[in-house]
């Protein structure tokens, strides 16, 4: 499983582009299976990004609701990586695992604050 996940030299153009592609979903479906939060925001972004383009006036506003909601998720799946990672080199608690794994914790804490801050922003002066 571990050589999968490796480089292959020589690879380039289309064959990289290919192997890319199903490394990103290996990994969207991992995390899918293995977080219950990544799960959670996927499914309010089904809602939420056809809200975004219904309730956006300009591109601009449809593009900065979608990019908020997606941002939740990048960063969502970068502290389920640091997460594995840290899982992978040891089960025992060491204070550094600790603070790698908080820290993720607090990245998507501070994405969701911006998701709230974004849409609020550019939709509530309108029922105000």
């Amino acid at each position: 499983m571990q050589e999968e996940f490796v480089n292959k030299p020589g690879k380039t153009g289309l064959s990289r582009l290919i192997d890319a592609t199903s490394y990103s979903w290996h990994g969207l479906l991992a995390t899918w299976r293995n977080e219950a939060a990544f799960r959670q925001e996927v499914t309010l972004a089904i809602f939420l990004i056809p809200l975004a383009l219904w309730l956006g006036e300009s591109g601009i506003e449809r593009a900065i609701l979608i990019g908020a909601t997606l941002l939740v998720m990048i960063v969502e799946l970068l502290n389920s990586a640091v997460e594995a990672a840290i899982d992978r080199i040891s089960p025992e608690k060491h204070p550094l695992s600790k603070i790698a794994k908080d820290t993720g914790s607090a990245a998507v804490s501070i994405s969701l604050l911006l998701w709230l801050i974004t849409w609020g922003c550019i939709l509530l002066p309108r029922w105000i």
